[in-house]
């Protein structure tokens, strides 16, 4: 009798164990190696830290949650994550892929030190999310194109297109939208900044992560009337117009055809 008094009472201690114990922290242990996409491209060599090991990445090369992935002075990467969004990592950048659960649409991105730009697919999950951070704040997004950065205790972010929340550690936000850029300095509670971005800015950021080489394909975003923003370049539309229009203006006429000219026109004669 006492014997079994004892295993009852164990037994319940264990049921009240898995009771209290948070069901995060039974997962933690998961949670790393489970994967999160992969490495589409390398400009020139990219490392990533998994635990306590370094791994050089290339190509196909598996990312996976709590990986850290580092580029070097004139290093890129771009990673493709599992539910369609896409990384483009600068040179001498850090980037913590924190969690990425695509069945669920939940991402978080920390970026220590560098630039990154995400082309997030729209959440449509109910608790989905798409969120990066740096020591100064977070940018959250629903479905859109953006660049993070965070250098010399600031965060920038400049919206491409779609609508990104931008807030501080203190938990104030400003709304971005696209041609809009915002900034946050670490330690400031007071609202992030809110501004145009100019052209060159926005330029500016497209190329210091751009992996595409001079003749690579463009993928353009219309941003506004007149300007069209492109993988690789910005460019204001006018520029490639114009040229066509003279081009077209400086051409010889048409000869007529038989039977369509006026008497006695030069353009008939023999």
């Amino acid at each position: 009798m006492k014997t079994n008094s004892l295993r009852a009472m164990a037994l319940a201690c264990a049921m009240a164990a898995l009771v209290v114990v948070p069901n995060d922290l039974l997962a933690g242990p998961q949670t790393a190696g489970q994967r999160a996409g992969e490495v589409s491209r390398v400009i020139p060599a990219v490392n990533i830290t998994r635990g306590s090991k370094t791994l050089s990445a290339s190509a196909k090369t598996v990312v996976d949650w709590q990986d850290v992935v580092n580029t070097q002075a004139n290093a890129r990467t771009r990673l493709s994550l599992d539910d369609g969004s896409v990384l483009n990592v600068g040179s001498d950048s850090s980037v913590h892929v924190t969690k990425h659960d695509a069945a669920t649409q939940q991402t978080d991105l920390e970026i220590s030190l560098g630039k990154m730009r995400s082309q997030a697919q729209k959440i449509t999950q109910p608790n989905g999310k798409f969120e990066v951070h740096t020591p100064a704040g977070v940018a959250g997004v629903v479905g859109t194109d953006f660049y993070t950065a965070y250098e010399n205790n600031v965060m920038t972010v400049i919206v491409f297109e779609g609508v990104v929340k931008v807030c501080n550690l203190a938990g104030v936000c400003v709304i971005v939208k696209a041609g809009q850029m915002s900034t946050v300095r670490n330690g400031d509670n007071t609202a992030p900044t809110l501004t145009q971005a100019a052209l060159a800015t926005m330029t500016d950021a497209i190329a210091v992560t751009n992996l595409e080489g001079p003749s690579g394909v463009q993928q353009v975003h219309h941003i506004s009337k007149g300007t069209a923003i492109a993988l690789g370049v910005i460019v204001a539309v006018p520029a490639i117009v114009i040229p066509i229009v003279a081009t077209r203006g400086s051409s010889a006429a048409p000869t007529p055809t038989k039977g369509t000219c006026p008497p006695n026109s030069p353009a008939c004669a023999p």
